[in-house]
Protein backbone atom coordinates (compact mmCIF):
# COMPACT_ATOMS: atom_id res chain seq x y z
CA UNK A 1 0.00 0.00 0.00
CA UNK A 2 1.26 3.47 -1.00
CA UNK A 3 1.11 6.19 1.60
CA UNK A 4 -0.49 9.52 0.78
CA UNK A 5 2.82 11.45 0.60
CA UNK A 6 4.33 9.01 -1.93
CA UNK A 7 1.13 9.09 -4.00
CA UNK A 8 1.11 12.91 -4.15
CA UNK A 9 4.83 13.01 -5.00
CA UNK A 10 4.27 10.50 -7.81
CA UNK A 11 1.33 12.42 -9.24
CA UNK A 12 3.26 15.70 -9.06
CA UNK A 13 6.21 14.14 -10.88
CA UNK A 14 3.93 12.71 -13.57
CA UNK A 15 2.23 16.07 -14.10
CA UNK A 16 5.52 17.99 -14.14
CA UNK A 17 7.12 15.75 -16.78
CA UNK A 18 5.31 17.26 -19.83
CA UNK A 19 5.95 20.80 -18.56
CA UNK A 20 9.64 20.08 -18.08
CA UNK A 21 9.78 18.48 -21.50
CA UNK A 22 8.08 21.52 -23.09
CA UNK A 23 10.52 23.89 -21.36
CA UNK A 24 13.47 21.80 -22.54
CA UNK A 25 12.08 21.84 -26.10
CA UNK A 26 11.64 25.63 -25.99
CA UNK A 27 15.20 26.04 -24.70
CA UNK A 28 16.51 23.75 -27.46
CA UNK A 29 14.55 25.72 -30.08
CA UNK A 30 16.01 28.97 -28.76
CA UNK A 31 19.54 27.53 -28.88
CA UNK A 32 18.84 26.11 -32.34
CA UNK A 33 17.58 29.52 -33.51
CA UNK A 34 20.74 31.22 -32.25
CA UNK A 35 22.92 28.62 -33.92
CA UNK A 36 21.11 28.80 -37.25
CA UNK A 37 20.32 32.51 -37.55
CA UNK A 38 22.18 34.55 -34.93
CA UNK A 39 25.49 34.74 -36.80
CA UNK A 40 23.70 35.47 -40.08
CA UNK A 41 21.71 38.28 -38.48
CA UNK A 42 24.89 39.77 -37.03
CA UNK A 43 26.48 39.92 -40.52
CA UNK A 44 23.55 40.55 -42.84
CA UNK A 45 22.89 44.00 -44.27
CA UNK A 46 19.22 43.33 -44.95
CA UNK A 47 16.27 41.23 -43.92
CA UNK A 48 13.09 40.70 -45.92
CA UNK A 49 9.88 41.07 -43.94
CA UNK A 50 6.37 39.93 -44.78
CA UNK A 51 3.44 40.43 -42.41
CA UNK A 52 1.36 37.32 -41.77
CA UNK A 53 -2.39 37.50 -42.19
CA UNK A 54 -4.81 36.32 -39.50
CA UNK A 55 -4.92 32.85 -41.09
CA UNK A 56 -1.10 32.58 -40.98
CA UNK A 57 -0.57 33.07 -44.71
CA UNK A 58 1.89 35.66 -45.99
CA UNK A 59 0.74 39.09 -47.00
CA UNK A 60 1.50 40.12 -50.56
CA UNK A 61 3.60 42.94 -49.08
CA UNK A 62 7.25 42.00 -48.78
CA UNK A 63 10.26 44.18 -48.58
CA UNK A 64 13.94 44.38 -47.89
CA UNK A 65 14.72 46.60 -44.92
CA UNK A 66 17.58 47.96 -42.87
CA UNK A 67 17.57 46.39 -39.43
CA UNK A 68 19.47 45.83 -36.23
CA UNK A 69 19.79 42.52 -34.39
CA UNK A 70 19.41 43.79 -30.83
CA UNK A 71 18.49 41.89 -27.67
CA UNK A 72 17.37 38.82 -29.59
CA UNK A 73 15.05 40.71 -31.94
CA UNK A 74 15.13 42.22 -35.41
CA UNK A 75 14.57 45.95 -34.85
CA UNK A 76 13.53 48.38 -37.59
CA UNK A 77 12.32 51.95 -37.79
CA UNK A 78 9.68 52.54 -40.43
CA UNK A 79 6.99 54.99 -41.41
CA UNK A 80 3.72 54.57 -39.51
CA UNK A 81 1.87 54.47 -42.84
CA UNK A 82 3.99 51.71 -44.37
CA UNK A 83 2.56 48.21 -44.68
CA UNK A 84 4.59 47.15 -41.61
CA UNK A 85 2.97 49.90 -39.55
CA UNK A 86 -0.50 49.35 -40.99
CA UNK A 87 -0.27 45.61 -40.27
CA UNK A 88 0.32 46.35 -36.58
CA UNK A 89 -2.51 48.89 -36.60
CA UNK A 90 -4.78 46.07 -37.87
CA UNK A 91 -3.45 43.85 -35.02
CA UNK A 92 -1.54 41.62 -37.46
CA UNK A 93 1.56 41.06 -35.37
CA UNK A 94 2.89 37.94 -37.08
CA UNK A 95 5.70 38.23 -39.61
CA UNK A 96 8.03 36.04 -41.62
CA UNK A 97 11.62 37.21 -41.91
CA UNK A 98 14.28 36.05 -44.38
CA UNK A 99 17.95 36.80 -43.65
CA UNK A 100 20.41 37.99 -46.30
CA UNK A 101 20.84 40.45 -49.12
CA UNK A 102 19.23 39.21 -52.32
CA UNK A 103 18.64 42.54 -54.05
CA UNK A 104 15.48 44.59 -54.34
CA UNK A 105 12.26 42.62 -54.11
CA UNK A 106 10.26 44.89 -56.41
CA UNK A 107 11.69 45.48 -59.84
CA UNK A 108 10.49 47.69 -62.66
CA UNK A 109 9.30 44.50 -64.33
CA UNK A 110 8.38 41.54 -62.14
CA UNK A 111 9.48 40.52 -58.66
CA UNK A 112 12.74 39.14 -57.30
CA UNK A 113 11.86 36.05 -55.24
CA UNK A 114 15.50 35.03 -54.56
CA UNK A 115 15.10 35.91 -50.87
CA UNK A 116 12.77 32.93 -50.44
CA UNK A 117 15.78 30.58 -50.62
CA UNK A 118 17.38 32.32 -47.61
CA UNK A 119 17.15 31.12 -44.00
CA UNK A 120 13.93 32.42 -42.46
CA UNK A 121 11.87 32.43 -39.29
CA UNK A 122 8.54 33.62 -37.98
CA UNK A 123 8.35 36.46 -35.49
CA UNK A 124 5.93 38.54 -33.43
CA UNK A 125 6.03 42.28 -34.05
CA UNK A 126 5.53 44.92 -31.42
CA UNK A 127 5.79 48.68 -31.76
CA UNK A 128 7.86 50.15 -28.92
CA UNK A 129 8.58 53.61 -27.57
CA UNK A 130 12.14 53.28 -26.28
CA UNK A 131 14.55 56.17 -26.82
CA UNK A 132 17.55 54.11 -25.71
CA UNK A 133 16.70 51.34 -28.20
CA UNK A 134 16.38 53.93 -30.98
CA UNK A 135 19.81 55.33 -30.05
CA UNK A 136 21.31 51.84 -30.16
CA UNK A 137 19.64 51.09 -33.50
CA UNK A 138 20.90 54.31 -35.09
CA UNK A 139 24.41 53.70 -33.70
CA UNK A 140 24.32 50.28 -35.36
CA UNK A 141 23.03 51.85 -38.59
CA UNK A 142 26.07 54.19 -38.49
CA UNK A 143 28.31 51.11 -38.72
CA UNK A 144 26.19 49.01 -41.11
CA UNK A 145 25.09 51.74 -43.52
CA UNK A 146 27.79 54.47 -43.28
CA UNK A 147 27.24 55.86 -46.77
CA UNK A 148 23.44 56.13 -46.50
CA UNK A 149 22.65 56.91 -42.84
CA UNK A 150 23.56 60.57 -43.19
CA UNK A 151 20.52 61.03 -45.44
CA UNK A 152 18.17 59.28 -43.01
CA UNK A 153 19.32 59.73 -39.39
CA UNK A 154 17.61 63.07 -38.73
CA UNK A 155 14.43 62.03 -40.56
CA UNK A 156 14.27 58.85 -38.48
CA UNK A 157 14.75 60.72 -35.20
CA UNK A 158 12.24 63.44 -36.08
CA UNK A 159 9.70 60.90 -37.31
CA UNK A 160 10.09 58.86 -34.13
CA UNK A 161 9.54 62.00 -32.04
CA UNK A 162 6.42 63.08 -33.93
CA UNK A 163 5.19 59.46 -34.19
CA UNK A 164 5.18 59.41 -37.99
CA UNK A 165 7.76 56.60 -37.66
CA UNK A 166 7.52 53.46 -35.57
CA UNK A 167 10.23 51.48 -33.85
CA UNK A 168 9.28 47.82 -34.33
CA UNK A 169 10.80 44.76 -32.63
CA UNK A 170 10.33 41.42 -34.43
CA UNK A 171 10.87 38.73 -31.79
CA UNK A 172 11.49 35.21 -33.16
CA UNK A 173 8.88 32.57 -32.29
CA UNK A 174 9.36 28.83 -32.48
Amino acid sequence: MIDRRSFIAGVAAALAWPVGRALAAAEAASTDFGTRHGALLEKSGLVYVSPLLADGSESTCHGEVWFGWLDGAVVVITGAGTWKGRALERELDGARIWVGDHGRWKRMVGRNEAFRQAPHFDARAVSVRDDALLDRLLALYEKKYPEEIGNWRDKMRAGYRDRSRLLIRYVPVS
